[in-house]
């Protein structure tokens, strides 16, 4: 017998918890000058490199994923994660006024900042959503192929946080490698095809 599918409040609740933890993470990154993986890597390049806000540019970053996104999870998928980059990019943006990180750790940020990303985008696999860009790919390859979901993104990962190493040193670098890859094993160990049957 199949599990019951997530209701509307389930899905809005664990949209706000990924997307706060989400957020959360970057923070620890950024304070740490460090970046991670995917289009939060990406943005977190240009925002050393520009100055600008890591939010907007994330949420810009993924605009040409949507409709991938619509064209291979459906309207729902797509506009779940629309809600959910338009939340984390507010989110992003007002974190500094709740929270002030004056000292980090890098090892510290690497490890738990990667970790606490991995929790909010698993958060968002759960119910339906993603943070858009490799993420859409990923869970495409998870829910139609089979293929491990972690996996997909180490591959994506290494290399764009190795286009990060104009804006970062080889310290930072390496310490980037490893948040992305304790993001990735959130995923690995926790998102399985037939572990989890909630959605």
């Amino acid at each position: 017998m199949s599990a019951p599918r997530h209701t509307a409040s389930e899905d809005i609740h664990s949209i706000l918890i990924g997307t706060s933890f989400i957020a959360v993470g970057i923070a620890l990154l950024k304070a740490a000058g460090l970046v991670t993986g995917g289009i939060a890597g990406l943005a977190l390049t240009l925002s050393y490199a520009t100055g600008w806000q890591v939010g907007l540019l994330f949420f810009a970053l993924n605009i040409p994923f949507y409709e991938l996104a619509r064209r291979t999870m459906g309207w729902t998928f797509t506009l779940k994660t629309l809600a959910t980059n338009a939340l984390l990019a507010g989110f992003t943006a007002a974190l500094p006024l709740w929270l002030e990180l004056d000292r980090v750790d890098p090892l510290f940020a690497a490890l738990f900042g990667g970790t606490i990303i991995g929790m909010g985008v698993l958060a968002l696999a759960r119910h339906g959503s993603s943070v858009g860009g490799i993420g859409v790919l990923a869970t495409y390859m998870h829910e139609r192929r089979g293929v491990n979901a972690g996996r997909v993104q180490i591959a994506a990962d290494v290399l764009i946080i190795a286009s990060a190493f104009s804006v970062i040193d080889w310290s930072k670098l390496a310490l980037s490698l490893l948040s992305a890859a304790a993001l990735s094993l959130v995923i690995i160990v926790n998102h399985r095809p037939g572990r989890y049957t909630g959605y």
